[in-house]
């Protein structure tokens, strides 16, 4: 049987296991939602889709997560400047067979868009700032009365164990 002093480094070890737990898992974006990859019909509606929205570093940008046929859509990463001009004098990255899934590996701001034809200046074009935390859809949840407790997590239960045994 354990003695108090016993109980007391358990616990003490099971905080410190609790803190070291890994950080949530990657969110998933799929560009466009169900719209998908392809040329939208105004301007500004990969810009509309992604300002809601968090994205954290390891997420992931999905063209099925960017979804497209190969042949008809392509993903281009370029820096600020070509993605305003839409050219690839200097291009970071390019997938021209879909879907395209790629990481978002740091914090910054990046840029994509359609190397096909004018797809861009049609705006085929996303452009994504990485914050250092959880990445989000944006979509709002309301809260219930059965989370009330969700604050009350592995340190206080811990507090309240430790307590009891001492």
């Amino acid at each position: 049987m354990m003695g108090k002093m016993g109980v007391v480094w358990f616990l003490a070890l099971a905080a410190v296991a609790c803190s070291m737990t890994a950080p949530a898992a990657a969110f998933t974006h799929i560009v466009g939602g169900s719209f998908g990859w392809k040329t939208p019909q105004n301007l500004t509606f990969y810009q509309d889709w992604a300002k809601p929205r968090t994205f954290g570093v390891g997420d992931k940008l999905e063209n099925a997560v960017f979804p497209y046929r190969t042949g008809v859509h392509s993903v281009v990463e370029v820096n600020e400047q070509e993605f305003e001009k839409c050219t690839q004098n200097d291009a970071i990255n390019m997938h021209y067979t879909g879907p395209t899934t790629i990481e978002l590996p740091k914090t910054g701001t990046f840029f994509y868009y359609c190397g096909v034809g004018t797809h861009c200046e049609a705006g085929q074009k996303l452009k994504v700032t990485v914050v250092n935390g959880e990445g989000s859809s944006g979509a709002t949840t309301v809260p219930s009365h059965h989370n009330s407790a969700a604050a009350f997590e592995v340190p206080g239960m811990l507090f309240l164990l430790l307590w009891a045994f001492l």
